[in-house]
Parts: structure tokens; C-alpha cells; sequence
């Protein structure tokens, strides 16, 4: 899923495509509108975050393009402007959501979260969509999220695609470079620290004992796997 981040601070701007990065989105970064809605226009992002005050060609202006041509799309504003009436505008104007600056990275995250739900249940007709099951967690793909009994657990896209790879595979031994390459993409330089931290930080969700995994065993000096 590609999100379009427009944002003409450098620090924020990378700091966003990190995140989001993270999460599992595919991020292309624009420094201005114009090219914010160029590349709209060349890359059909899935998802847009919009700061208001950028050089040239406005936040605002670059709604109306993008509505003009795109009624569906999702649209967040992260902007400076606090004021009630910027906020209505931004709405009014065809956006999805806003949030003021500063901004703490979770809320980022939660409202991209909740988008990214929206996105599914608009393209499968269903709010449930598939799932499947890893002893008693139960993953649920399209909401973003899994459950053990009554406890629902928070899930990035990354944590799902590492999850649907494990399950795929079941009782097969899948290479760090395989999973890395399946959940990053072939863009990114395999790290084995990386994947490592990252499964590290997914076991403490959703394993009973983080410590005495089995939902994802480690196989020294090959990778991960998942066995029933």
C-alpha cells in the first residue's frame, strides 16, 4: 500500500516516511505541491498526508486538484494551523482527517491505522474480511489486528505480512533473507538485525511467553517458522 507524504520540512517529511516505512507502507515523498500532485498523478498513491503550508502550491489547492480528479482517495492533513476554521476548511474541502503539529508518532500511526481498515472493508464489502488462525491467535488481515480470547492485539502491515508468510509456510524453516525480502520488499538491503528486532517486538504482542515462542520458533542459522 503506497502513502504520498507532502511535506516541505525535511525533518518531518523523513520522519514521517520512517514510520510509515516501519508500518510496511511504500512511501513517496514530495518536498512542495506541485510535486505532491505530480506525483499523484504518476504514482496513484493509496493513502495522502498533506501538510497546508508548503511553498508554491498550497495544501489547500492541492486537495481541490487531487478531489477534482480523485473523489475516494483518503486525505490527511498534518499541519500547524490549530484553528477550528483551518480544520473545517481541510474537511470541507474533501479531507479524511487532521492533525495539528506537533504530533505524537502514535497518533500518526492509529489514524493511518484506521484508514488503511476503511481502504479494506471499501475493497473486500466486508468489515471481518479472512483470517486465520496460529494456535489460539487468531489474525484478522484486513482489520489490522488479531485476538486471543477477549484481548485484541494492534497490528502494522509489516506484522501481517510476517505472520501470513510464517502461516504459509507452515512447519518450514523460512530463510531471514526470504522473509526480508517477502515483508521489506526487494528495495531494501536484507539486515538480519532488523528482521530480528522486529520479530523481537512482534513476540512480546503476541506470544503468552515472549521468552518460550510458538507462534514463531527460531531455526539457528536459518530463520523463523511456525509449526501447529
Amino acid at each position: 500500500m503506497k502513502v504520498l507524504v507532502a511535506e516541505d520540512d525535511p525533518n518531518i517529511r523523513r520522519g514521517l516516511a520512517d514510520v510509515l516505512t516501519n508500518e510496511g507502507y511504500s512511501v513517496i515523498e514530495a518536498i512542495d505541491g506541485t510535486q505532491a500532485v505530480e506525483h499523484f498523478t504518476s504514482h496513484a498513491p493509496d493513502i495522502i498526508c498533506l501538510d497546508i503550508m508548503m511553498p508554491g502550491v498550497n495544501g489547500y489547492d492541492v486537495c481541490r486538484t487531487i478531489r477534482a480528479q480523485n473523489e475516494i482517495v483518503p486525505i490527511l492533513f498534518i499541519s500547524a494551523k490549530s484553528k477550528e476554521v483551518d480544520r473545517v476548511l481541510g474537511l470541507e474541502l474533501g479531507a479524511d482527517d487532521f492533525i495539528v503539529k506537533p504530533f505524537g508518532v502514535r497518533e500518526v500511526v492509529a489514524r493511518i491505522r484506521a484508514i488503511t481498515r476503511r481502504l479494506h472493508v471499501q475493497t473486500s464489502g466486508t468489515k471481518n474480511g479472512d483470517h486465520f488462525a496460529m494456535h489460539d491467535l487468531i489474525i484478522h488481515p484486513k482489520e489490522l489486528r488479531a485476538h486471543r480470547d477477549d484481548a485484541i492485539i494492534e497490528l502494522s502491515l509489516r506484522d501481517i505480512k510476517i505472520l501470513q508468510t510464517l502461516h504459509h509456510h507452515t512447519g518450514e524453516a523460512v530463510p531471514r533473507d526470504e522473509l526480508f525480502n517477502t515483508c521489506w520488499g526487494v528495495d531494501h538491503m536484507p539486515n538480519s538485525r532488523t528482521l530480528d528486532q522486529h520479530i523481537s517486538q512482534l513476540r512480546k504482542r503476541i506470544e503468552i511467553d515472549p521468552k518460550s515462542p510458538r507462534i514463531i520458533r527460531t531455526v539457528q542459522g536459518v530463520g523463523y517458522r511456525f509449526d501447529t
